[in-house]
């Protein structure tokens, strides 16, 4: 008798419902991200975003066939019909496959880098998140189109980089990358029925209710007060509903607003706070976990109520709900960069694929205390977990979909350009099952440069002990989500910093580094972070070489303002950009002068300030403004949450150029010609 797909020590089958979420009823979804299967799981279909295509592969006999897409493919989803949609993320495009054809059908124009996908149980309106929109490169959208006609239903916004989605009870529920929060959207009225959750409040809520003793107020990325001591949720990607539609899950980051300190940081006399053995960050998140940017599983009621942990407290052992922070209790073994996620619609288990530690973590749905935590690993130790299991595939999981009948379930690794195919063994002696990377089936070479492809492992990697103490579970990524930024203010010794985006921004070309400024060059810059911050080895000079070369091939993010803003509001813009001096500072190709400069933000009161002695020149170094409109927030602090906020209140005394000039019309026209840049 064959052996169903079980959670370690867990007899529990992994039989799974429709591919979609129902919008009636919920239901986990069997696919999630960049793979998905025909409904009799004959044939997988896995998006390779370096390619264009999407490998189509016999599950019988591994034959592999290529399918030419738009650029950049990135979400696959087979509808109740078998019919695939792939979201061309460059392409501002979604490509209509029909099962078993080695070509297009059709190709459905959406908007800015189409990401998250999910249908209708009759096939008829499919939906698709957009991470920006045709008009605002500030705002994403949600879109409803008819399969039909191809045509769209309704667009509504919903906030800004979204990116999952899943179907419950009539809505649509859909992620919010950076600012780490969910908005329901009515699927009849096509409308935002809830704009945001409590869930910042939720994991803060002991912290919150003390009021100023804990530093609450400080300001943080998308405007929610914290301090030192609370979290914020980040990277909102992967979505799911529970069984029965009740609840609906998102693989998530929690990030520390703690002040991190290194292993050598002096916190008063003979006094340091420990780190990793070779340097790096000790623990600063809650709940046993050791990253200060820890994965996490947050769960919301079918309302959009969040309940989660409070941060300050973890390990119930009540049943309602799976455990908030995950955490492994094997030695070494982390988990880091949630990507991908499907549930159990028995209602035991999500499984969730972790980009930056290229394993997938079994999580159990309806307790906080792992009943297999004291299931013994191969070498023999395991301490406390909130997960069951954790299965190594290959490197940069983005995918994950179960077989329906729950015999298998199948990974598909961007790097390595293969999938990964679980199933479950039975140990004959303890007669207990686990689950097993049983094979690997290789779709594609690589066709980027030898040193992109390289320095791009080396970027996201959270287990190559070079980069990073693999028990702690930082990458380059951690904070650079995808590349970019994470939206998120940390907090250092040296004050408050913004997260900045790395991506088109002639990074190898803009020395000096960090807001601080303090790097002339990258070498020393990464040497600093990778064993100073991240607890690395260190790299050498062809790692730099590599890491360079990947961050110099990312494009700037996409952004339709370029191509559709009006050429009298763009001139009108470019000379209000001239008339309040700001090419004083952005200047050049990149659009900054590599210099230093005070625009009056050093923070000099509150819990978390800047320390002026660090800083070289008594000021902070100018960002590129390449790809400012998708950057939100800004500052060095983040306090500035939309670039009008910025230069209305930078008016006074013109510290930030001579804006005090401008009207209110000129400064619209200075925004609007901002967000072409």
């Amino acid at each position: 008798m064959k052996q169903r797909l079980l959670g370690a020590a867990l007899a529990v089958s992994l039989l799974l419902g429709p591919s979609c979420a129902s919008p009636a009823a919920g239901g986990g979804n069997t696919s999630s991200g960049s793979i998905a299967a025909t409904h009799d799981d004959a044939l997988l279909y896995a998006a390779d975003s370096d390619l264009n295509q999407v490998f189509m592969v016999d599950t019988k006999t591994n034959e592999v066939r290529g399918i030419s897409v738009g650029k950049q493919p990135e979400k696959v989803l087979v509808a109740p019909d078998d019919t695939i949609y792939v979201t061309n993320r460059m392409d501002r495009s979604v490509s209509v496959l029909k099962r078993g054809e080695t070509s297009e059908t059709a190709r459905i124009a959406v908007a800015v880098e189409p990401v998250g996908l999910a249908i209708s149980t009759d096939s008829k309106t499919l939906y698709v998140v957009n991470a920006a929109s045709l008009n605002d490169p500030t705002v994403g959208t949600l879109m409803a189109i008819d399969t039909a006609t191809r045509q769209p239903k309704w667009e509504v916004p919903v906030g800004s980089e979204p990116r999952g989605i899943t179907l419950v009870n009539g809505t649509a529920v859909v992620t919010l990358y950076k600012s780490g929060d969910v908005v329901t959207v009515d699927l009849d009225k096509g409308s935002v029925v809830r704009a945001g959750s409590d869930v910042f409040a939720q994991l803060n809520r002991t912290l919150l209710s003390n009021g100023p003793t804990t530093g609450i107020g400080f300001p943080n990325g998308n405007g929610n007060l914290g301090g030192p001591a609370t979290s914020h949720p980040r990277g909102f990607e992967a979505i799911t509903t529970s069984a029965d539609g009740s609840q609906v899950f998102v693989a998530s980051l929690l990030s520390s607003d703690a002040v991190l300190q290194t292993s050598t940081t002096t916190t008063g006399p003979g006094t340091t706070v420990p780190g990793s053995s070779q340097g790096g960050y000790g623990s600063s998140t809650s709940c046993g976990a050791t990253s200060v940017a820890a994965a996490a599983l947050l769960t919301f009621d079918s309302n959009g109520n969040a309940l989660v942990d409070d941060s300050t407290s973890c390990g119930s052992t009540s049943t309602d709900r799976p455990p908030t922070v995950l955490t492994t209790g094997i030695p070494g073994t982390a988990l880091q960069g949630p990507r991908a996620m499907v549930a159990d619609p028995t209602g035991t288990f999500v499984y969730v694929a972790h980009f930056n530690t290229n394993n997938v973590a079994i999580v159990p749905t309806t307790t906080r205390t792992n009943p297999g935590a004291n299931v013994p690993t191969p070498d023999g130790s395991r301490g406390p977990a909130s997960v069951t299991q954790v299965v190594p595939v290959g490197n940069g999981p983005t995918g994950i979909v179960v077989a329906h009948d729950g015999l298998k379930a199948w990974v598909f690794n961007a790097f390595d350009h293969s999938i990964s195919q679980l199933e479950a063994v039975k140990d004959q002696q303890t007669g207990i099952s686990t689950v097993v990377n049983k094979a690997t089936i290789h779709v594609a070479d690589d066709v980027l440069p030898a040193d992109v492809v390289a320095g791009r492992k080396l970027f996201f990697s959270a287990t190559d002990s070079r980069m990073n103490d693999p028990a702690m579970g930082i990458a380059c990524g951690t904070c650079h989500l995808e590349g970019r930024e994470d939206g998120h203010v940390w907090n250092f010794v040296d004050g408050p910093r913004q997260t900045p985006s790395l991506a088109g921004r002639m990074l190898s070309k803009t020395a000096p580094y960090h807001w601080n400024g303090e790097f002339n060059d990258l070498m020393s810059f990464m040497s600093l972070t990778v064993q100073h911050r991240m607890g690395g080895t260190g790299v050498t000079q062809q790692m730099e070489q590599q890491i360079a070369a990947f961050l110099d091939a990312q494009p700037t993010p996409d952004n339709a303002a370029k191509e559709r803003t009006p050429a009298d509001v763009l001139a009108r813009g470019k000379a209000a950009f001239d008339k309040a001096n700001c090419a004083q500072c952005h200047t050049g190709e990149a659009l900054t002068n590599q210099t230093f400069a005070d625009v009056g933000t050093l923070v000099t009161a509150g819990p978390v300030i800047d320390d002026v002695t660090l800083l070289p020149k008594g000021a902070l170094n100018t960002p590129s403004l390449l790809g400012v409109g998708r950057t939100a927030p800004y500052l060095h602090d983040g306090s500035a949450v939309s670039l009008k906020a910025r230069i209305v209140d930078g008016k006074s005394g013109d510290k930030h150029g001579a804006t005090s000039q401008l009207s209110d019309a000129e400064v619209d026209d200075l925004v609007s010609y901002l967000k072409t840049l």
